[in-house]
């Protein structure tokens, strides 16, 4: 206790130093993750430019190719699709097995969305080829 009758409990100060520093040092990082992304994007056009080179090749990705909405709904169907039967195989093990049903479900769901996934990725790039 100081001479004044105030305590200091210098726990609560360095959690509320945690509490204030973390949201910020994450939404410096974001910002500077941003800068150095839009600042690079942007020397690198100016270098194209410079060099003579056109400056529509920057537009030439946008308008081929499925659209990115077809390509999200595609992959999060297959995803759940792959979830679904994870619960469906899951059930069906930890039924007919004496196998433990903490470990089955997370498994053959993370399982089944992987291939899920991985289906939806196929799918997506046979749509992007026709």
């Amino acid at each position: 206790m100081s001479s004044y009758g105030v305590s200091i409990n210098y726990k609560n100060i360095k959690i509320m130093g945690a509490q204030i520093l973390v949201p910020i040092s994450l939404f410096l990082m974001i910002f500077g993750i941003v800068y150095l992304i839009y600042s690079t994007r942007n020397r690198e056009r100016l270098a194209l430019i410079e060099k003579g080179v056109d400056a529509s090749i920057f537009l030439k990705g946008r308008t081929n190719g499925v659209p990115a909405w077809k390509i999200l709904i595609l992959n999060t169907a297959f995803l759940l699709i792959g979830i679904g039967l994870g619960f469906f195989i899951a059930l069906f093990l930890s039924t007919y097995t004496q196998m433990n049903s903490d470990v089955i479900y997370p498994a053959t769901i993370i399982t089944m969305s992987g291939v899920g996934l991985l289906v939806g990725f196929h799918r997506a790039k046979d749509l992007d080829k026709e």
